[in-house]
């Protein structure tokens, strides 16, 4: 999230906080990149700056927040909309179990989450941004050997992290307050794929913030794989029952995740089956699972 809000600071927010709260005028000398290459004076011209620099905290909160909110928004109903309107199977919304206006539901309850879950996390990103990270910028810190395997150790470390967390919110004691939301959707469709309990959603990203303060991560590497997370969180919520392919019972898929949501204590994991199969709770999809019968009865 620093190299966003590096990046959003260089091409908008400087501007917005001058605006918003600007001091006198400030005489500075342009970079040598902005000046004709055959002017051989020097030229002065005059950069209004706000009163809150970029490294004061109350003004990263508010834009990390800013930045965090208006992000999630557009990753979600992008591709959540795409994952809907290409992929996800129409014909799901005839099951007896798919709720009356449930996508107008599952919105709603996202859209509830978010704030929430932004503020949960902003002591993360704010941690980020103020360097306490092992986030990298340069290739050859760890070289690229470091730099190819960063991701499937990112992608175990992370899919075993949202396996145990996900396996404890569904112990009895907590799963009726902050996981039983997610579960209404038992037909899910990919615009479930953030419909959960605040703390529900921030618990199972956790992983994710918690693997760049202990292990180093090339910035714009990670900066992918956090889109490519919400990427595919939106896809494994299709409920899509595609089996019998090579991957099957290598990749924690849309069939996967759709039995999870069908019979609840199985398939916890978020990429890959392996969690599941030490934990004992794998389930192979199949096809007599399909919950395709149950929508021909209606018929």
């Amino acid at each position: 999230m620093d190299l966003v809000l590096h990046l959003a600071d260089d091409y908008l927010l400087d501007k917005v906080w001058a605006w918003l709260l600007p001091v006198n005028d400030h005489l500075v000398q342009p970079s040598c990149a902005s000046l004709s290459a055959s002017a051989n004076f020097t030229s002065i011209m005059y950069l209004q700056q706000s009163a809150w620099a970029r490294d004061y905290i109350p003004r990263q909160i508010i834009s990390l927040s800013v930045i965090t909110l208006l992000g999630i928004h557009f990753l979600y109903f992008l591709f959540a909309w795409l994952s809907y309107k290409f992929i996800f199977n129409h014909e799901m919304t005839r099951h007896p179990r798919f709720l009356e206006n449930q996508v107008k539901q599952e919105i709603q309850c996202s859209l509830r989450a978010f704030p929430v879950m932004t503020l949960l996390t902003l002591p993360w990103f704010q941690a980020e941004v103020m360097g306490y990270s092992k986030l990298y910028d340069n290739v050859e810190d760890y070289g690229w050997a470091y730099f190819a395997l960063s991701v499937p150790f990112f992608l175990l470390f992370t899919d075993y992290g949202v396996y145990w967390t996900h396996r404890l919110l569904h112990h009895p004691s907590i799963y009726k307050t902050f996981h039983k939301p997610h579960h209404k959707w038992i037909i899910p469709t990919p615009f479930a794929s953030h419909a959960f309990h605040p703390v529900d959603g921030y618990l199972q990203s956790l992983p994710y913030y918690i693997f760049i303060f202990i292990f180093p991560l090339h910035r714009w590497l990670y900066l992918g794989l956090y889109v490519l997370v919400n990427l595919w969180t939106i896809l494994i919520h299709d409920s899509d029952m595609v089996t019998g392919h090579a991957l099957e019972k290598v990749i924690n898929g849309p069939a996967h995740h759709t039995l999870h949501h069908l019979y609840f204590t199985v398939n916890y994991g978020q990429y890959f089956t392996w969690a599941d199969r030490v934990g004992g709770s794998y389930r192979q999809p199949e096809s007599s699972l399909y919950p395709m019968p149950e929508i021909k009865k209606q018929s």
